[in-house]
């Protein structure tokens, strides 16, 4: 017997744990850290608790060294505070692909975990963002549930979350405002696809640098609307329904911006380009004819191949328009740095 298995034995024994001959070393090991015999506690990672694939209609109590707790795939219908009682220290909980509802999350069991920094509740039944959260919380995945709803302070003194995955939800209008999304001051991305938006959101923190907006109903952006969300780099309206008369000429003019997808909306013209942009999708939609001198951020007779003066886009799709080529040549002298263009 080895030294570390007979040093096991030895505590086993004066645990009161039970040994049988043929027990394997990690199933030792999980007798000595009260891993939950539903699960897998493997001693390579020894802060890990695994449920995930079980079967699982309940999660099982959780031990005190836990930091991160992985119950994905399995029936659980409820988060109650006597599983995660002892759990004080979990770092990461995953429970996608489960049947969480709002009604099942005990009140204040979230909030308890005072040093929870990534939480997944993906694909499950939720119908409104868990609340209260703990301030430590620096990710948020809800996609995919049934929420319609963020209850007034669900994100207060969420300092630390820079990520909020929301799509594919049943949001409205009037449930993403200033007073819902207060509270998230260095929040990086938000992802609000697939809701049932009709204008664009008010009350995002100015530090939103992803903004991921596709599949729904919004049909026109307010003028000035990016003066609030400087840092913005990447945007996603595909699958909306803006025309150009809802798009305000100068309106994506922010020095930041680096990827802009308008793809299938109703546009009928190229809306101008910020001179910082590098990728542009403009595929699938009413456009009939590119004119540089119109989309052009610069005077097309001052363009040169200086960096101050030379519109950055790289990369332009266009397909699915009435457009045909060839490329216009006032296309090709405004954008010099062009490398790939899809008609």
């Amino acid at each position: 017997m080895s030294m570390a298995l007979t040093h096991l034995v030895g505590i086993l024994f004066l645990s009161g744990l039970v040994l049988t001959q043929d027990m394997p070393y990690d199933e030792l090991v999980a007798q000595i850290q009260g891993c939950p015999k539903e699960c897998t506690c493997p001693p390579s990672f020894p802060r890990a608790v695994y449920c995930d694939n079980k079967g699982l209609k309940r999660i099982p109590s959780i031990p005190p060294y836990t930091w991160y707790l992985y119950l994905q795939n399995n029936h659980i219908t409820g988060v109650p505070a006597e599983a995660l009682q002892n759990a004080t220290q979990l770092r990461w909980v995953n429970l996608n692909r489960n049947k969480v509802t709002s009604e099942g999350v005990e009140a204040g069991v979230i909030g308890a975990l005072s040093h929870l920094a990534h939480l997944y509740m993906d694909d499950n039944l939720l119908s409104s963002v868990p609340s209260p959260l703990p301030a430590s919380l620096e990710q948020l995945r809800l996609s995919r549930n049934r929420i319609s709803e963020i209850p007034a302070g669900a994100f207060a003194g969420l300092n630390k979350l820079n990520l909020l995955d929301l799509q594919g939800n049943k949001l409205m209008d009037e449930d993403v405002t200033e007073v819902s999304l207060k509270g998230l001051n260095n929040l990086v991305q938000i992802n609000l696809a697939k809701n049932q938006l009709s204008s664009m959101p008010f009350g995002l923190p100015p530090s939103t640098t992803q903004l991921f907006l596709d599949h729904n109903n919004i049909n026109k952006i307010p003028a000035g609307y990016f003066k609030g969300l400087p840092k913005v780099a990447f945007l996603r309206l595909n699958h909306n329904k803006l025309g150009s008369s809802g798009v305000p000429k100068n309106v994506f003019n922010v020095s930041n911006m680096l990827d802009l997808q308008l793809s299938y909306n109703q546009l009928t013209e190229v809306p101008l380009i910020p001179s910082g942009l590098e990728h542009l999708y403009l595929d699938h939609n009413n456009i009939k004819n590119v004119n540089g001198s119109n989309v052009c951020p610069f005077d097309i007779d001052t363009v040169d191949d200086s960096n101050e003066s030379t519109p950055r886009l790289r990369y332009l799709r266009l397909d699915g328009n009435d457009i045909k080529p060839p490329i216009p040549r006032d296309v090709i002298l405004c954008f010099r740095l062009l490398r790939s263009i899809v008609i």
